[in-house]
């Protein structure tokens, strides 16, 4: 007999495949899952897996499409519905993006990729291609608008934005790496705050010197 996983409509597949493989990716690593245990966690044969997914590597590529990208067409979203001044609209990325890493498995999906990209540089580079490729241009754009329309001062624009995000990159190492062996737990959201007003003070236009 069919389990109710088994029966469930073809087009519910795909997610219930990835939402196994995330979890397997995140307790094994990317080296030690199996299709097989994919399958078995999925409740689905080893060859439904290959009816959507060509291999591991397709699996994680659905995987941080599911997970991470995503959320980067929700910030894209929001900039360009953006109208007037863009200095308040930092602050919500940060706190929407300090919302994931508490919330979704995110952060821990870019664990994984740090750990395990030296041995397969192949999930490295699609990370850096769909994730870091496309949410650091998004942000470049931000910025220089705020340059343009006179509320930042002239900046790098690719140099801030990594400035920004690096608070979030610690963040999202601190709750995925530090938190599970004792680390007191972080305040991701209050630390996104902070940091978009540090971030807002350091942008602000030069003031004129004394004539």
């Amino acid at each position: 007999m069919k389990s109710a996983k088994q029966r469930r409509a073809p087009a519910e597949r795909p997610g219930e495949i990835l939402e196994a493989a995330l979890a397997l990716f995140v307790e094994k690593g990317f080296a030690a899952t199996r299709l097989d245990d994919v399958a078995e966690r999925a409740g689905l044969s080893k060859a439904a897996i290959y009816l959507y997914f060509e291999d591991k590597t397709a699996l994680f590529q659905g995987v941080v499409r599911q997970a991470v990208a995503v959320n980067l067409g929700t910030v894209e979203a929001m900039v360009k519905a953006h109208r007037g001044p863009v200095a308040p609209l930092l602050p919500r990325i940060l706190e929407f993006m300090a919302s994931r890493i508490e919330e979704t498995p995110m952060a821990a999906v870019a664990k994984l990729v740090i750990a395990e990209s030296r041995a397969f540089p192949e999930i490295g580079r699609f990370y850096l291609t769909e994730v870091i490729g496309r949410g650091i241009p998004i942000m470049e754009g931000l910025i220089s608008r705020g340059i343009a329309q006179g509320e930042f001062r002239k900046v790098d624009p690719g140099l801030t934005v990594r400035s920004i995000m690096g608070a979030m990159l610690l963040a999202g190492i601190w709750h995925t790496v530090f938190e599970p062996i004792g680390a007191e737990k972080l305040d991701i959201k209050a630390l996104a705050r902070h940091h978009a007003d540090l971030m807002l003070h350091a942008l602000s236009p030069e003031k004129a010197g004394p004539s």
